[in-house]
C-alpha cells in the first residue's frame, strides 16, 4: 500500500541528491563557459618603486612632502656629501700625481734617448780612432822591417869588415827610431779597440736603462688607468648621495627624516607610477573562454555607477598562490581540492577622466566579454 508519508520524502531527497551531483558535474562547465565573467576580487594598481641608498651616510634633507608628485630626475632626498666630495678629490690629486710620474719618466726617456746616441756617437769615434790607429801601424810597420833589415844588413858588413862602425849606428838608430813608432802606433791602436769596447759597453747599458723606461711606462699609464677608475667610483658614489625619483608619479610615505644615519640598501621612500591599471584576480574556472584582448568593464567602489572600460593585457603564467614565499605542495599530507586564483592585468583606456583620479589599492568589480566562446562556437560550426 502506497504512503505518501514514506514515500515524498524518499523521492525529494532522490531529486535532490540528482540535482546535487548535476550541479556538481556541470558547474566548472556552465561558469566557465559564460560569456560574461565577473569577480569582485579585483583592485586598481599601479607599478611602485622603492627607492634605498646605495651609501651609508646622513640624510642632509628631504625635498618632497608625503604622497607629493613628482616628475622624473627630480630630487627627493639629499645625503650629506661632504666625505663623498672629499673622497673625489683625492682620487682627481692622484690621478694628477699617477700623470706627474708618467710626464717624468717621458722626460727621463728623452734624456737617456740622448745618452744613448751619445754612445752611438762616442762608438763611431772609437771605431775611426781605431781606423786611424790601424792605418798609423800599416803606415810605420814597412818602415819598422826595411830599417831592421838594413841594421842586420850593417851588422854582418862589419862583420866582414865592409862597413863602417858609423853606417852601423845610423842602421841601428834608424831601426829603433821606426820599432818605437811602430810600438806607439800598436799602443794607439790597442787603446782605440779598448776604447771602443767600453763604448759598445756603455751602449748597451744605456739601451737597458731605456727599456726599463718603458717598462715604468706601462706602469705608470697602468697607475693612471687605475686612477681613473677611481675618479668613475667616486663620482659614482657622490652621485649616489643624490636620490632622484626615476619616473613621474607620486612619493609614498617617507621611511627617513632629517638628520637620519642610513646604511646601504635602507628603505628611504617610495615612488608610485602615475600609469595606473585592474588586476582581476579570477577563479581558474572562470579562465576557459577569456582572451588577451578581450573588452572589460570595470567600476570602482569609490565611485559607484561609473562604468571604466580596458582590455585584458595579459593572463599570469602561474597562480598567485605559487609566488607565495612558501609555495603550498598537495603532494604531501592530506589533500582538500581548493579553486585557485589567477591574476589577470587590465589595462584602462586612455581617454577616461577618473584614471588621473584612482589610487592603488582601489577595490574594484570586472566584468570580462570572453571571445574564447564566439571562437570555440565558430571552430565548432566549421
Amino acid at each position: 500500500m502506497w504512503k505518501p508519508a514514506i514515500f515524498v520524502p524518499a523521492i525529494t531527497l532522490a531529486a535532490a541528491a540528482v540535482l546535487l551531483f548535476t550541479i556538481e558535474g556541470c558547474w566548472t562547465s556552465w561558469e566557465g563557459g559564460s560569456a560574461e565573467q565577473r569577480t569582485d576580487d579585483a583592485y586598481v594598481r599601479a607599478d611602485m618603486t622603492p627607492l634605498s641608498t646605495r651609501i651609508s651616510g646622513t640624510v642632509r634633507k628631504i625635498d618632497v612632502n608625503d604622497y607629493e608628485a613628482v616628475t622624473p630626475g627630480q630630487l627627493l632626498v639629499q645625503l650629506d656629501d661632504d666625505d663623498y666630495r672629499a673622497n673625489l678629490e683625492e682620487a682627481k690629486a692622484a690621478l694628477a700625481g699617477a700623470e706627474a710620474q708618467l710626464a717624468d719618466n717621458q722626460a727621463a726617456k728623452r734624456i737617456q734617448d740622448a745618452k744613448v746616441q751619445s754612445a752611438q756617437t762616442a762608438i763611431l769615434a772609437a771605431a775611426a780612432a781605431m781606423n786611424a790607429a790601424k792605418a798609423g801601424v800599416s803606415a810605420v810597420q814597412p818602415d819598422a822591417n826595411r830599417t831592421e833589415i838594413e841594421r842586420k844588413r850593417q851588422e854582418a858588413l862589419l862583420a866582414s869588415k865592409a862597413t863602417t862602425h858609423q853606417q852601423l849606428e845610423q842602421a841601428v838608430a834608424d831601426a829603433d827610431r821606426y820599432a818605437g813608432m811602430l810600438a806607439s802606433r800598436q799602443a794607439d791602436l790597442e787603446h782605440a779597440k779598448a776604447a771602443l769596447s767600453s763604448s759598445q759597453t756603455s751602449l748597451e747599458a744605456e739601451k737597458r736603462e731605456r727599456a726599463a723606461l718603458d717598462t715604468k711606462d706601462n706602469l705608470y699609464r697602468a697607475d693612471i688607468q687605475a686612477k681613473q677608475a677611481a675618479i668613475i667610483v667616486a663620482n659614482v658614489n657622490l652621485g649616489y648621495t643624490r636620490i632622484v625619483a626615476p619616473v613621474a608619479g607620486a612619493v609614498g610615505e617617507r621611511h627617513v627624516q632629517d638628520g637620519q644615519l642610513v646604511a646601504p640598501g635602507m628603505r628611504v621612500i617610495d615612488v608610485v607610477k602615475g600609469d595606473v591599471w585592474i588586476q582581476a584576480n579570477y577563479k581558474e574556472t572562470q579562465l576557459t573562454n577569456i582572451r588577451r584582448g578581450d573588452v572589460a568593464d570595470i567600476t570602482i567602489d569609490t565611485f559607484p555607477g561609473v562604468v571604466l572600460h580596458g582590455k585584458v593585457v595579459e593572463i599570469s603564467p602561474a597562480s598567485g598562490s605559487q609566488f607565495a614565499l612558501l609555495p603550498p605542495d598537495n603532494a604531501t599530507g592530506n589533500f582538500t581540492k581548493v579553486v585557485q586564483r589567477i591574476p589577470v592585468k587590465i589595462v584602462l583606456d586612455q581617454d577616461h577622466p577618473l584614471r588621473e583620479v584612482l589610487r592603488p589599492g582601489f577595490s574594484a568589480v570586472v566584468t570580462i566579454h570572453a571571445s574564447g566562446k564566439q571562437g570555440a562556437k565558430e571552430g565548432s560550426q566549421a
